[in-house]
């Protein structure tokens, strides 16, 4: 029989999707599932972006560029720009998600074998981008009684090596909810600089910045133009998740020139999800001050928690994740318990594993994350489900 590859071996599975099977049985048996464990929004997309799709008037869906359509990367640098990034359209490529932004990124800059230093934990699937690079994450661990704070500068160049090519941030963090601050970037600015670094910034939930705190990007920041990298997507800030629509911004040109190659390979992204994309960037400000007021579900959720005994929890302020610490020793086993063996009135919980968001063995064990994108009556019947699942399991 023929082999699969190493490399598929060594693909990690996914900590979110991989209890799905899980959960589909416990539907069958007639259970109601709070899923926490997917950041999938409950926000309506904007109608402007769902009417473009609807009304459009092409005869052939065919190809685009494969950057993107100028006049859709001509917008996006308008949107940048109001969000004090100078970047024009020439530095935008338009990506099949955010997803494929990242792996542009790390074909672009990192050969085989070469290393990214990473905070842990970080988005779960940087471990799979990074195998199918062929790319090794270097992990430097943040934790969750600082908050998940920046970890000092000197931890990261203990960590560099002539193989690192880069240093990845997410900002605000998935799964974590940190903000970094203009502080800690400029940290992380000095360092890359120094060390001839590229820094990669996942800034997907850009607007998704709480408690009067303005996102602040690594593209703000001066002498960076040879450096800085940006991963963005529309998925979650106009809750076009379904969308795939993303794109790779740096005013530094041999990057883009390079990405340009790994997109001339995929030939275009989806001509309908752009032009979707496209119209949501006329989304009013209204719609997004509405959805962070919606976002003060955080403060129900962290509250709830944080009267669970034996728990403990990272103070999200920005994105709507939160890491949280439980009495358990295994919280893979605790998340298939929950959709195997417990509920309330007929009612349990999905959440995510957190081991999956780290690449150190054994860290995480006893973590989940949870995606605060449900209603608030649900988030509050979730953390009772979860106080209750908590008094009766047994390790």
């Amino acid at each position: 029989m023929p082999h699969i590859s190493l490399k598929g071996q060594s693909m990690p599975e996914s900590p979110i999707r991989k209890l799905v099977p899980y959960a589909e049985k416990a539907i069958k048996q007639g259970k109601t599932i709070y899923h926490l464990n997917i950041g999938q929004p409950d926000i309506k997309t904007p109608e402007i972006a769902l009417d473009a799709v609807s009304s459009h008037s092409l005869n052939i869906i065919a190809y685009t560029r494969s950057e993107g359509s100028e006049k859709y990367r001509t917008k996006i640098a308008k949107y940048y720009s109001k969000h004090h990034i100078d970047v024009n359209y020439e530095d935008i490529i338009v990506t099949t998600g955010g997803s494929e932004a990242l792996l542009f990124a790390f074909g672009s800059v990192m050969d085989t074998d070469d290393e990214v230093i990473i905070p842990e934990p970080f988005y779960a699937n940087y471990n799979g981008f990074s195998t199918a690079s062929g790319v090794k994450i270097v992990p430097v661990n943040s934790k969750i009684e600082d908050n998940f704070a920046l970890p000092p500068i000197e931890e990261f160049e203990k960590l560099i090596t002539d193989k690192t090519k880069a240093i990845l941030i997410c900002n605000p963090g998935n799964p974590t909810g940190y903000l970094y601050s203009k502080e800690e970037i400029n940290k992380l600015a000095e360092i890359v600089k120094k060390h001839d670094l590229f820094l990669i910034a996942d800034e997907v939930y850009r607007e998704f910045a709480y408690d009067g705190v303005e996102h602040y990007s690594i593209l703000q920041e001066d002498g960076l133009i040879d450096n800085a990298i940006i991963i963005d997507s529309v998925s979650k800030r106009y809750s076009m998740c379904g969308a795939r629509i993303g794109c790779l911004v740096t005013k530094n040109k041999e990057v883009i020139k390079t990405a340009l190659k790994f997109a001339q390979a995929r030939l275009s992204p989806p001509t309908l999800a752009q032009i979707a994309s496209e119209a949501a960037l006329d989304t009013p400000q209204s719609y997004f001050d509405e959805v962070k007021e919606e976002y003060v579900r955080r403060n129900t959720l962290i509250e709830g928690l944080q009267q669970i005994e034996g728990v403990k929890v990272g103070v999200p302020k920005g994105a709507f994740y939160c890491i949280v610490e439980l009495p358990v020793k295994n919280t893979d086993k605790f998340a298939q318990w929950l959709l195997e063996s417990f509920d309330v009135n007929g009612e349990t919980i999905m959440v995510a594993p957190a081991a999956g968001f780290y690449s150190t063995p054994g860290i995480g064990l006893n973590q989940i994350r949870i995606a605060y994108v449900l209603n608030e009556s649900s988030l509050k019947t979730a953390i009772t489900i979860l106080k209750e699942a908590l008094k009766v399991y047994k390790d």
